[in-house]
């Protein structure tokens, strides 16, 4: 009995499940969240002081609405389908 050989199949280039444009989205969005977290930061208050601006509208509405912006923009990026 002949044995026939199967030629050794070697990949040329490696298949990944995104491509390079969901990467950069993934990081474009990673970014935005990044921003939020930082406008959502401030000085807080201490057992002796109080610092009212932990209310302000930068803490309470624009920096959730920028994380919630970057988590929807990374779920797109997630979901969006490579060019062939």
């Amino acid at each position: 009995m002949q044995q026939q050989q199967t030629p050794l199949k070697t990949p040329k280039q490696p298949v990944f499940a995104f491509g390079r444009t969901n990467f950069i989205l993934l990081a474009v969005g990673m970014a935005v969240v990044i921003i939020g977290m930082v406008l959502m930061s401030g000085s807080g208050s201490g057992e002796t002081t109080f610092d009212a601006s932990i209310f302000d509208a930068r803490h309470i509405k624009l920096a959730p609405a920028v994380c919630l912006l970057g988590y929807l923009f990374m779920i797109y990026a997630i979901v969006r389908k490579p060019r062939k």
